[in-house]
């Protein structure tokens, strides 16, 4: 019995380990990846033909362009997948003038733009705490003269520079940012957005289908997902959890294996008191229910202690597997799937040394004694 306590629980604590590792490597991989930012981009519908490539923008003809109505952006949380939306940026865009010059002003709530945009970094002072600051693009700080404590002139509207971005090889580098009630206001866009930045995680779903979801909401919009930033999430998840299923699944039928030799080797072992039961009156039924209760009593103890152990295992090692990852925490869900894997291994594998044990005839049993 001892052996197969230690079977069941090798066995429980070591898919214990894997799941609970590879929950944390989850977990911590899609910290990392929603650092890239945005993966699905919402901007107005139009009927007109983009005269840029590559960063290269073709001069010549001005377009209108359609906004979307701020107000109908609470929408979206009704959605069937909202809770896969994590960070939700909209922005206003419009051209200003600044030193008889025309810059590119992007509104923007701070909190979620600087929440999305992990890799803006400021060369000095602190990032706009109120409408009446802004923070400039490295470019636009350069080729304009100005510096963190400015006063600078948004179509004769002044504002204080609160920070200058360091480059970022992005559009903001030759933008003034502001926030964005201020700068619809600037812009004569009240109540308009320009696009909306969304940050989501689909776990469990197609990121197609999260994307569709929000196209039928916002049916003046075109949504687009940026697929290689989502498949990159997807794959890292898949690969963990395709691993710890294929490891699980070979020491569970190890598991299996070890169990069924333990109960067979019980009951050739106890030939003698199953043979007496069967004597005094047992029927089948009640040989195997005693072979299949202490199998179930032992199930239940080696699920404990297999999750028990696995947890303390998987707190060790994660720490080394991952540098900076932290572990998950005890999932209780995951204990009393422990729990009940064990005993119904145990109960599966104890099937047969039952069944055999039924049919041992008393007479023969009994002529040991």
């Amino acid at each position: 019995m001892l052996f197969l306590v230690m079977g069941l629980v090798i066995g429980i604590s070591t898919v214990v380990t894997l799941l609970s590792i590879t929950e944390s490597m989850t977990r911590d991989i899609e910290e990392r990846l929603n650092q890239f930012g945005a993966n699905i981009v919402m901007v107005p519908k139009t009927e007109n033909l983009s005269l840029s490539y590559g960063g290269i923008n073709v001069a010549g003809v001005n377009y209108s362009v359609r906004e979307m109505e701020q107000e109908s952006l609470a929408d979206i949380w009704t959605i069937r997948n909202a809770k896969n939306l994590s960070i939700l940026a909209p922005k206003v865009l419009g051209p200003v003038t600044v030193k008889e010059k025309t810059v590119l002003l992007m509104g923007v709530r701070f909190e979620e733009e600087l929440e999305l945009k992990t890799w803006w970094h400021k060369t000095g002072g602190s990032y706009p705490q109120s409408a009446e600051e802004v923070m400039l693009g490295y470019r636009v700080a350069d080729l304009l003269g100005f510096k963190t404590g400015d006063t600078i002139q948004l179509s004769g509207r002044p504002f204080t520079v609160s920070t200058v971005l360091k480059p970022t090889g992005g559009g903001e580098d030759d933008a003034v940012i502001a926030d964005i009630a201020a700068s619809q206001q600037l812009l004569g866009k009240e109540g308009k957005l320009s696009m909306v930045e969304i940050a989501a995680f689909c776990h469990g779903c197609p990121i197609s289908e999260l994307t569709l979801q929000i196209a039928e909401k916002f049916p003046n919009a075109k949504v687009t997902a940026m697929k290689q930033a989502v498949m990159s999430k997807m794959q890292s998840m898949e690969m963990f959890k395709s691993f710890s299923l294929g490891v699980s699944l070979i020491v569970i039928l190890i598991g299996s294996l070890l169990v069924l030799v333990t109960m067979m080797g019980s009951v050739n072992e106890r030939t003698r008191e199953i043979g007496i039961f069967r004597a005094i009156g047992f029927r089948r039924g009640h040989v195997m229910q005693i072979i299949l209760l202490e199998a179930m009593i032992l199930g239940i103890l080696g699920g404990i202690i297999g999750f028990v152990l696995g947890n303390l295992i998987a707190w060790l090692i994660i720490p080394v597997v991952m540098k900076e990852g932290d572990f998950a925490g005890i999932n209780m869900e995951l204990g009393l799937v422990s729990i009940l894997m064990a005993v119904a291994l145990s109960l599966l594998a104890s099937l047969y040394p039952a069944f055999k044990a039924s049919k041992m005839d008393p007479s023969e049993a009994l002529r040991a004694l």
